[in-house]
């Protein structure tokens, strides 16, 4: 790898490490002890939402809290599709940027294009953003319409699959963010690797207070029984 400085390596290495770590970490977390994240307890919480909603047939409080949803997806992907073009159209004009080589075949070229990979990785987060935004916005079209069908209507419709559905949606809400904050850490790389690497200690640090619910003290017991009910 000539032209390329040893702290490139040696600090992606280790932020790739910091950050999959973590993340590996927050998914066993989820799995195994779902009351003690966010992403479990809303999970159930929306559980509890579509039972209530189908229930008492609430169904201009349910159009209004999906359509916020849906609202807020269709701003996040916009702006995700907005910011890769940009940065599309970016490497395509080297007059911009004088350390983007001209000619596109010299992508794969030394430390030339090492600028050019860090601009790539980066659109392709925000590319990845905009399709889980638009995946998420199709899923609360569909909870949309399923959630103010009557449950004698259809015995497949029960609300555990709705919630499910739900669920879906909001996983893919949920990934869309995660590229908008792993963004940062690739925008700060575009400064150096050194800052890269200390922008993702800070950020799995405001992850782990975003992700986990320290302060809530569940019981053995409680915490088995829930966890079930995820299931």
């Amino acid at each position: 790898m000539r032209g390329i400085h040893w702290t490139e390596i040696v600090f992606g290495a280790a932020t790739f490490l910091v950050l999959t770590t973590y993340h590996v970490y927050w998914v066993y977390q989820v799995r195994r002890a779902p009351l003690r994240t966010y992403r479990g307890i809303t999970k159930y919480l929306r559980r509890m939402w579509v039972e209530s909603v189908m229930k008492e047939k609430r169904d201009i409080l349910s159009v209004q809290t999906l359509r916020n949803w849906i609202m807020a997806s269709s701003f996040l992907a916009s702006t995700a599709m907005i910011i890769g073009l940009g940065l599309l159209s970016l490497l395509f004009k080297p007059e911009h940027v004088t350390e983007i080589p001209f000619e596109f075949s010299l992508i794969f070229s030394h430390m030339k294009t090492l600028f050019l990979g860090k601009l790539m990785l980066l659109m392709v987060h925000f590319f990845f953003a905009f399709f889980s935004f638009t995946l998420s916005i199709r899923y609360m079209n569909q909870v949309n319409f399923m959630i103010n069908v009557p449950i004698d209507c259809d015995p497949l419709l029960t609300p555990e699959f709705i919630a499910h559905t739900l669920d879906l949606g909001m996983t893919h809400y949920t990934l869309g963010m995660r590229a908008f904050y792993l963004s940062v850490v690739v925008a700060l790389w575009l400064f150096g690797p050194v800052w890269m690497f200390l922008g993702s200690l800070v950020l799995t640090y405001v992850l782990y207070k975003l992700d986990h619910c320290c302060s809530l003290d569940y019981s053995t017991a409680s915490c088995d029984i829930n966890h079930r009910a995820l299931k």
